[in-house]
């Protein structure tokens, strides 16, 4: 033991030494969460998306001809119906009793007719035996032609009134879904009050806005495309129809009508759905969001390394910018993968974790 001593100090130093190694060891540092895109996969075909709701291209706006109290309400909210069929019917007493009316009314006129008629023909041959005067005669002609044209009035009003009275009976003008009801039995109406609101069975049809800096991309889009958030795996094929020619007033931005060319059972009116703008082929040129372009002196891009997760950084040549990007004309390859989001938080060889790669 007195051999070794002296070598006892020496020892201790080496074994603190390796202590204080392992200790300053640094750890490993934790992949950064970002979000990326991959290139030269659709990355320049999409110009923007917009959200939307999907609606019926004709929807009828009833209301009763004539004003009443509401006795039977027929159908519900979500009803299909068929053209003709009863959706309200009016109190029709009143309705019953000026029918009735006007019946009376054609009556009384038509004997009045008659009588007149048989006047005139008894005066006519009585006329020809000049036991009358031409004046007796004139008189009774005059009387049948005002008797006329009474009971053509009366018939007349009566059409009129056989209308009114059918007209408290609403009945649906086509075949449909019922989107809305607006009264409730016995509620009093106007004469062209709205109580119901029937979206026509066909074409349907998703309406967006659109912020007036895209409105001449939509309008050349190469293709519209339309996924329903239900269903995001279904694309339906969309065809712009009509583009406002006028900004809202409070929003700023114009209303758009995509038409659904191939639309299905799935499609209900109501859903929320995307609207995609494919936009004009640029060849070789390559669209990345503004976000991803970070400024060193000149444009560059993080590009993440797919086996090792790690970042570096490349010198990019941009054509034009693009609205909210830009399109790059070199320094990228299809499939490679590039930053997008939190760009400005990396340095060289940093590893990352893509939160949604594309």
């Amino acid at each position: 033991m007195r051999r070794f001593a002296p070598l006892v100090p020496a020892l201790l130093a080496v074994a603190l030494l390796a202590a204080c190694s392992k200790a300053a060891a640094p750890a490993e540092e934790d992949a950064r969460p970002v979000r990326t895109l991959r290139v030269g996969i659709a990355s320049d075909a999409i110009g923007a998306s917009y959200s939307g709701e999907i609606r019926a291209r004709r929807e009828a706006a009833l209301g009763f001809m004539v004003g009443g109290r509401v006795q039977q309400r027929a159908v519900e909210v979500g009803d299909t119906v068929q053209k003709g069929d009863v959706l309200f019917r009016l109190d029709p007493t009143d309705a019953a009793l000026n029918a009735n009316a006007s019946r009376s009314q054609v009556a009384s006129a038509r004997s009045q007719f008659e009588q007149a008629r048989s006047d005139y023909a008894r005066f006519s041959q009585l006329s020809k035996m000049q036991y009358v005067s031409r004046a007796e005669l004139d008189k009774a002609r005059m009387s049948l032609q005002t008797a006329q044209a009474a009971l053509n009035a009366a018939e007349a009003s009566n059409g009129v009134t056989a209308n009114q009275a059918a007209y408290t009976t609403l009945r649906a003008t086509a075949s449909g879904v019922v989107t809305s009801l607006e009264v409730e039995t016995g509620q009093v109406v106007n004469a062209g009050q709205v109580v119901a609101r029937i979206a026509e069975a066909g074409e349907r049809e998703m309406i967006v806005s659109v912020a007036e800096s895209r409105v001449d991309e939509l309008r050349n889009a190469r293709a519209l495309s339309i996924e329903l958030w239900a269903d995001p795996r279904h694309r339906y094929v969309g065809k712009l129809r009509e583009l406002a020619p006028d900004a809202d007033a409070v929003t700023r931005t114009y209303s758009a009508k995509v038409t659904l060319v191939n639309p299905d059972d799935a499609v209900r009116l109501g859903m929320t759905a995307k609207l995609r703008v494919a936009l004009p082929s640029h060849g070789a040129l390559r669209r990345l969001p503004l976000t991803a372009i970070i400024d060193h002196g000149s444009p560059h891009v993080w590009v993440v390394d797919p086996e090792t997760q790690r970042v570096t950084l490349r010198k990019v040549k941009l054509s034009e910018a693009q609205d909210d990007g830009v399109l790059v004309s070199g320094g990228l390859k299809d499939g490679e993968v590039v930053v997008t989001a939190g760009v400005h938080l990396l340095h060289t060889g940093q590893k990352v974790r893509p939160e949604a790669a594309s």
